[in-house]
């Protein structure tokens, strides 16, 4: 497993080559970049992910990183860190990879989504994010997400298509790029804030869903991508490539 890690981390600084020639991202330009990553709930390796986020993020800035875990592995919870007052405040961005289907409550939904409006934290949005909360009758989570998203294809090799050039959250990132199995999340709304950077076709409705996009909610920069349901995703280095360049724009660091 060491082993393994260290090759993926040795790609992935290989990838990122031409960022860490940007000034803008290079350790101790600026101040180090204060990092909030909320993850927990079903289905998932969530350590692993963040370790994997960790590694990719850590390979082009300097971080200070925050990993709230809490509410354990089933589809319901409220968890406590969206209790406090201005729960967002002390961070450059936050990334949501949490996964808690069955919580519905819009109070507590707009506790989560008051960190992020009118110019709040930005945020990275990534896999099941987009199916936490899917059985609330509010849309806040779903605005603010960019898109509304409740149920996804099976597993397979999803081919993506760029469809946006020259974004800096598309930094490096191929004009076509083949995933690891992964499931294709069906996007049945692209709000009109949100903007697709890239598509996949379903193989059941044969139809382009938006896989990954950037979001401007109330002024606050939002990055997303539905893909990063398995290790095998996040041990890839143009997934981590991607997911590290999207959390520079978000945080306004590219």
């Amino acid at each position: 497993m060491v082993s393994r890690t260290l090759l993926v981390l040795s790609l992935v600084l290989g990838a990122f080559s031409v960022l860490q020639a940007q000034p803008s991202s290079s350790p101790g330009q600026r101040p180090a970049l204060r990092v909030l990553v909320v993850t927990g709930g079903c289905c998932h390796d969530y350590p692993f992910q963040t370790q994997q986020l960790q590694l990719a993020v850590n390979a082009v800035a300097d971080v200070t990183w925050t990993v709230v875990n809490e509410g354990g592995k089933g589809t319901r919870a409220e968890i406590p860190l969206y209790d406090q007052p201005n729960w967002a405040r002390a961070y450059d961005v936050v990334v949501h990879n949490e996964c808690f289907a069955d919580t519905h409550d819009p109070a507590y939904l707009q506790k989560i989504v008051s960190g992020h409006e009118k110019g709040g934290t930005p945020a990275v949005v990534v896999h099941c994010a987009m199916h936490s909360y899917r059985a609330s009758t509010s849309d806040a989570w779903r605005a603010f997400l960019g898109v509304t998203s409740r149920r996804h294809d099976h597993q397979s090799n999803y081919t993506v298509r760029r469809v946006v050039d020259g974004h800096p959250a598309l930094r490096g990132f191929p004009a076509e790029w083949v995933t690891p199995k992964d499931e294709l999340y069906i996007v049945e709304k692209l709000w009109p804030s949100a903007k697709a950077l890239a598509v996949a076709k379903s193989e059941k409705d044969g139809l382009d869903h938006a896989t990954i996009w950037v979001n401007d909610h109330q002024g606050t920069r939002v990055f997303g991508t539905t893909f990063g349901h398995g290790n095998v995703t996040w041990e890839d280095p143009v997934f981590l490539k991607l997911i590290a360049s999207g959390l520079l724009w978000a945080s306004g660091r590219n």
